[in-house]
């Protein structure tokens, strides 16, 4: 039995894999137009690389109306206000993502309400939705996750029922599709976050899609310092404020998606061939892929262990992974515990005026405790863009960590000691 490289041994894999983001000729060629141009900035919106980008976005996803934004944050508290959203209004969001899914409501002046999500695969669990309705909510915000996306039929359905506003997160679901359908085209909004580790990147960013050219009009008001609509012959305003992105990041994003068809596949391919080796390792559990899922895309791919098998808790294992040369995370905390999300710190207006709302204390979401505190462990993109050889070596890793899981144990209970 070879030592863990954490213990000292060697490393799995020695060379590092493939860097992110990719860039070549094409981007330094764009930039470069962009600052001969002389148009650098956002104003006025939209700007021609700004349009192109968006265009060629919106036939990669199926649909939807289209707006460039400063980032992948801002547009989801853009869309709750464009809804009209705001002060008390309860917003459902799940237990297991980022803290901008729950911050962002906040920021719009309503109140995040935190459901628990569906172990089988971390997304939000439908039938906890029901019960947190009230009277007050006005928002549903799905959040695909991982390689997967949540259950968009059943959501769009208790949505429809309670006329509830639907904003999709697809942080992670570039180019995914449910049935078909565009991540992002299902729901009344759909935003997506450019920032740098994403698979579609301009370095920062986000982009909003909107159901209606109405909401769309109202949106690039909002984001454009309330700059008036025309709407059935009269000019609208809103109170807005810069949310624009600049000219640099939609020339990055144009060429970003020449290259995004291939990635997707080369990803793709890779989890393919990743399944069929994890499910030959025991204390593994896939999560399940739903057949709506009809596409899906790789921004970081989620499994659970079990903590008994590998002796170990996944912050552990992941540590050793990481020591092996394999790129991986333990994902997110559940949104109750989770150290960014910390809303009496905000010194926002919401809290301090519902304080009971964000006391979190007796709170209880068992599946996302689960994953975020016990179980999930999250593969870096990167693993899948060196196809077999990439998948192969994180294989190695796991195996290697799953029979030192003794000696593993033994040293992070010392550590835990020190």
């Amino acid at each position: 039995m070879s030592t863990l490289a954490i213990l000292g041994g060697e490393k799995v894999r020695q060379e590092p894999y493939p860097q992110w983001p990719v860039f070549d000729e094409r981007d330094i060629e764009a930039v470069t137009n962009v600052v001969k141009s002389g148009r650098w900035g956002g104003f006025p919106y939209p700007g021609p690389n700004t349009s192109e980008f968006l265009k060629r976005f919106v036939e990669m996803q199926g649909g939807g109306y289209p707006v460039l934004m400063a980032n992948g944050t801002v547009t989801m508290e853009v869309a709750l206000r464009a809804a009209d959203i705001g002060w008390g209004d309860e917003v459902i969001v799940p237990g297991l993502t980022f803290q901008a899914t729950a911050a962002a409501p906040m920021a719009a002046g309503a109140i995040p309400v935190i459901v628990d999500v569906d172990p089988g695969n971390y997304c939000m669990d439908p039938a906890k939705i029901e019960a947190a309705i009230t009277p007050r909510t006005r928002a549903i915000i799905p959040v695909h996750l991982g390689a997967q996306m949540a259950d968009m039929d059943a959501i769009m359905q208790i949505a429809e029922a309670h006329n509830l506003i639907v904003i999709e997160d697809c942080a992670h679901a570039h180019g995914a599709k449910w049935r078909g359908m565009g991540a992002g085209t299902i729901g009344h909004f759909g935003s997506f976050s450019l920032q740098s580790s994403k698979i579609l990147t301009t370095g920062e960013g986000g982009i909003l899609l909107c159901r209606t050219p109405e909401l769309q009009a109202r949106v690039e008001s909002i984001i454009n310092c309330g700059r008036p609509y025309e709407q059935d012959g009269k000019r609208i305003y809103t109170m807005g404020a810069n949310y624009r992105l600049g000219e640099f990041q939609a020339a990055l994003g144009v060429v970003g998606l020449q290259r995004f068809p291939e990635q997707l596949k080369q990803r793709n391919e890779a989890a393919n061939y990743l399944e069929e080796a994890l499910s030959e390792v025991p204390g593994v559990r896939i999560l399940r892929r739903d057949p709506r899922l009809t596409t899906r895309t790789i921004y970081i791919y989620g499994f659970a262990i079990d903590p008994e098998v590998f002796k170990n808790p996944h912050e552990v294992v992941c540590a050793a992974l990481d020591a092996e040369g394999i790129p991986c995370d333990t994902g997110y905390p559940p949104m109750h515990r989770y150290d960014l999300f910390q809303p009496g710190l905000s010194r926002l207006p919401v809290p301090s005026a519902f304080p009971e709302r964000f006391d979190y204390s007796q709170a209880s979401l068992p599946a996302a405790e689960r994953a975020g505190e016990l179980e999930s462990v999250w593969l870096d993109e990167s693993v899948f863009r060196d196809g077999h050889k990439g998948v192969d070596d994180f294989i190695a890793a796991l195996k290697k960590v799953q029979a030192n899981g003794e000696e593993l144990a033994k040293e992070a209970a010392h550590r835990r000691a020190k």
